[in-house]
């Protein structure tokens, strides 16, 4: 490898031991899922599916994806899998290529409340291709199915997203089920943030309840960054099929693939459960302590590994609070709150979350001085200072 580009990861190496990590959509994946990105399968091409390729000598790649699918379909508890999609937003599309027509109505959860921008936000090509409906939370930062019903008979949505990427709390599939029903509506489930402590069993499975669940790899999964799409029915298994390949994409990345066998391998261990459990733990015991700090969270908590919060009690932006923490070796993200009346890149809260910390060995009482750390960053301590505490403390969790 060139010495710059060698010294520059290097630097992201340092940084990332040196830091805590508490974006809840990332993770350190184990050192067999990088050595599976990093082998001799990202020379192979595979275009098309195990027993259906297109060229020679993927004998042994069809055994890989095969072991991937098999260790979905245990998992997750499904019939069908396809690992083949390279991110969670190509695999949401083929998902509504395969259920709907383009200009037809899809519903999901506003950006603003938590949702994705592959739900149908405007900027978004899933806001541009269908019509879309979002559904938010109540002004206490809920669902409000009663409310997202209405919504639904109102404008009959071909398909109906539920999860997102910044709700606290458990989604009520068998209520988003009822809904779908009700309407006549396909229900997929993204699952993306949710995935890890799914198969830990500390959050409610979508499976044998939605149509189609979609979840990418590389968040509580602690797997690379790829994604999967499942379902329990063999027609709608064909036409997503149809549409990863040859709808949306060529070869699959067979390296990628196999990191996500060897996740979804780690994933099937009592010591995986133990972390799903922890995670959470660590995340409520963070809620409980910022609590005591006089910070408002949306909801008032968590069920999960993430936490939302809005500064405006604060006195200070999402932006502002991001980079002063970052300033401290905290890295979270700005984000928007519901009902938020600051744009988008500089919105009113932050979004921040246990499965890094948890995966390096962190617990409850790392917690409380993580807690500290962040009220005393937006408090107006020197960030310098609060680095050097937490240089410290990192040290005594490496890296996997």
């Amino acid at each position: 490898m060139d010495k710059t580009l060698s010294d520059l990861i290097k630097q992201e190496e340092r940084r990332q031991d040196e830091t805590l990590m508490m974006i809840p959509s990332e993770n350190y994946t184990s050192q067999a899922v990088r050595e599976a990105l990093g082998s001799v399968l990202t020379n192979k091409y595979a275009e098309g599916y195990p027993g259906k390729r297109y060229y020679q000598g993927n004998k042994i790649v069809d055994e890989i994806e095969n072991l991937a699918i098999e260790r979905a379909k245990k998992v997750f508890n499904v019939k069908f899998a396809n690992v083949q999609p390279y991110s969670g937003s190509p695999a949401n599309l083929a998902i509504y290529l395969a259920l709907c027509r383009p200009n037809e109505t899809i519903m999901g959860m506003a950006l603003s409340s938590g949702g994705h921008l592959t739900h149908g936000h405007k900027v978004n090509f899933s806001g541009k291709l269908f019509q879309s409906v979002q559904y938010e939370v109540g002004e206490n930062g809920f669902l409000d199915y009663e409310a997202i019903e209405g919504l639904a008979k109102n404008c009959r949505p071909k398909i109906i997203w539920a999860g997102g990427t910044a709700y606290p709390r458990f989604f009520d599939w068998k209520k988003f089920r009822k809904i779908a029903d009700n309407v006549g509506a396909y229900l997929a489930a993204d699952i993306s943030h949710y995935a890890g402590l799914v198969i830990a069993g500390v959050y409610p499975s979508p499976a044998g309840v939605a149509d189609v669940i979609m979840t990418t790899t590389h968040k509580t999964l602690r797997g690379p960054r790829g994604a999967i799409i499942m379902t329990d029915n063999e027609e709608l298994a064909k036409k997503i099929d149809r549409q990863v390949f040859p709808g949306l994409q060529g070869g699959p990345h067979e390296n990628a693939i196999a990191g996500i066998a060897q996740a979804l391998f780690e994933a099937d261990t009592p010591e995986f459960k133990e972390y799903g459990e922890q995670v959470v733990k660590n995340a409520k015991a963070l809620a409980d302590e910022l609590i005591k700090h006089g910070f408002n969270l949306v909801t008032g908590g968590t069920d999960c590994h993430l936490l939302l919060i809005d500064l405006t009690n604060k006195n200070s932006s999402g932006k502002i609070a991001a980079e002063l923490l970052e300033e401290a070796g905290i890295i979270v993200n700005k984000n928007s709150v519901p009902n938020d009346l600051r744009p988008p890149l500089d919105p009113s809260g932050i979004r921040l979350g246990t499965p890094a910390l948890t995966t390096r060995g962190m617990g409850e009482g790392e917690m409380v001085k993580i807690a500290k750390w962040i009220n005393e960053a937006i408090s107006g301590r020197n960030p310098a200072e609060i680095k050097k505490e937490v240089a410290a403390l990192t040290k005594n969790f490496p890296l996997p």
